[in-house]
C-alpha cells in the first residue's frame, strides 16, 4: 500500500514540475522577448507593435527587425511626402552648426510650430547641416573664406553620413510627423586654417542645444579676424546680426556713417546692440578685430530669387 502510495504521489508530481518548467521558460522567454522589443523601440523610436511586429517577422533578429522597420518607414514616407506635397511650410526652424573652420546655416521648414519643436524634426534639421558642414570640408579653401550656398535642388544632391539622400531623409521624417516638410535652404562659410581666423555662430530664441549645433527661429555665423579668440564678442556680434539685420560688413575707406541707410546699413556704423554707446566699428577698433564675412537666416524671410519670380509674375 505505502509503495503504491509513493507511485501515485510521484505521478502526480509529474506534471506540477513540467508545469513548473514550462511556466519558467515561458516566463524567460518572456523577459527575452521584452528585453529585445524595449531594446528595439529605444533604438529606432517606432510603435510597440511594429517592433513586435518587425521581431517576430524575423525570429527575434534585432539588426534584421531594424532594417525592416526603416525599409517600411522609409516606404510610408515617401506615400507621405507624395499626399502633403504643395501644402504650406511657413514655419520651421534655422539650424547653426559650427566646427573650427567650416560653419552651416540651413532652414528647413514644416507646416506648424508644433512639429517645429518635435525632436524627429530637429533630428532632420541636424543632418542636413550635418551633411552641408562635410560637403564644405571636403572644398578646399583657396582665399582667406569661401561661401558656398545651397538652394532647394541642390540640397537634394547632398547625402548624409549613413550614406543616404537628403531627400530620403526628409520623407523619412514625413512619414513620422505627417506633415510637409521642405529643406529651404543652406550656407557654408569656410576660412583658411590658421589661428588668425576665427568662426562663430548662435541661434534665437535661446538655442535648445549648444554649439555645435543649434535651432531657433534666427540664426547667425560670423567669419572673425583676430589675434586672439574671444568667445564672447563672437557671440555678441551674432547677437547683434541678428537683432539689427545689416546688410554688409561695410568699408571705412568707401561707405561714409552718413550713408548708412535703412534699405542696405553698413553694420560697422551700426549702434552696437549690447550697448548703444558703442558703434560696431568702434567695438572692432578696441577689441583688434576685424569682420571678414557674415550671413544670417530668418524662418520664412522673402529670398531674393522669390522676389525675382514675383515680379516676373506681375508684369506677365
Amino acid at each position: 500500500m505505502t509503495t503504491d502510495l509513493n507511485c501515485i504521489l510521484t505521478i502526480t508530481m509529474i506534471p506540477a514540475q513540467i508545469f513548473r518548467l514550462i511556466h519558467t521558460n515561458g516566463l524567460v522567454w518572456q523577459a527575452s522577448n521584452k528585453s529585445l522589443l524595449a531594446k528595439l523601440r529605444k533604438k529606432t523610436g517606432y510603435t510597440f507593435s511594429n517592433c513586435k511586429k518587425a521581431l517576430e517577422l524575423h525570429e527575434n533578429d534585432v539588426n534584421k527587425a531594424e532594417i525592416w522597420l526603416r525599409e517600411q518607414a522609409q516606404q510610408h514616407g515617401w506615400s507621405q511626402a507624395a499626399k502633403l506635397q504643395g501644402r504650406n511650410t511657413s514655419q520651421g526652424l534655422i539650424t547653426v552648426t559650427v566646427d573650427g573652420h567650416h560653419a552651416a546655416l540651413a532652414e528647413i521648414n514644416c507646416e506648424t510650430d508644433f512639429v517645429a519643436r518635435n525632436k524627429k524634426f530637429h533630428g532632420l534639421a541636424e543632418t542636413v547641416a550635418s551633411a552641408v558642414l562635410n560637403h564644405a570640408k571636403s572644398q578646399e579653401v583657396q582665399n582667406d573664406i569661401r561661401r558656398i550656398l545651397f538652394n532647394v535642388d541642390s540640397l537634394k544632391t547632398l547625402t548624409a553620413t549613413d550614406g543616404k539622400s537628403l531627400t530620403d531623409h526628409t520623407a523619412l521624417a514625413i512619414g513620422n510627423v505627417g506633415e510637409n516638410i521642405s529643406v529651404r535652404r543652406a550656407l557654408a562659410i569656410s576660412v583658411r586654417s590658421s589661428p588668425d581666423f576665427t568662426l562663430f555662430g548662435c541661434t534665437h530664441p535661446a538655442p535648445m542645444n549648444p554649439i555645435p549645433v543649434s535651432f531657433g527661429k534666427y540664426g547667425a555665423v560670423i567669419a572673425v579676424k583676430c589675434q586672439k579668440r574671444d568667445n564672447m564678442l563672437g557671440t555678441q556680434l551674432c547677437q547683434h546680426i541678428i537683432g539689427m539685420d545689416p546688410q554688409k560688413i561695410g568699408n571705412p575707406r568707401i561707405d561714409e556713417p552718413n550713408d548708412n541707410t535703412d534699405e542696405e546699413p553698413c553694420m560697422i556704423y551700426q549702434e552696437f546692440l549690447l550697448d548703444p554707446t558703442l558703434s560696431v566699428q568702434q567695438l572692432l577698433e578696441s577689441t583688434e578685430a576685424e569682420i571678414i564675412d557674415f550671413a544670417r537666416f530668418e524662418v520664412g524671410e522673402e529670398l531674393e530669387e522669390e522676389s525675382t519670380l514675383k515680379s516676373a509674375q506681375t508684369c506677365s
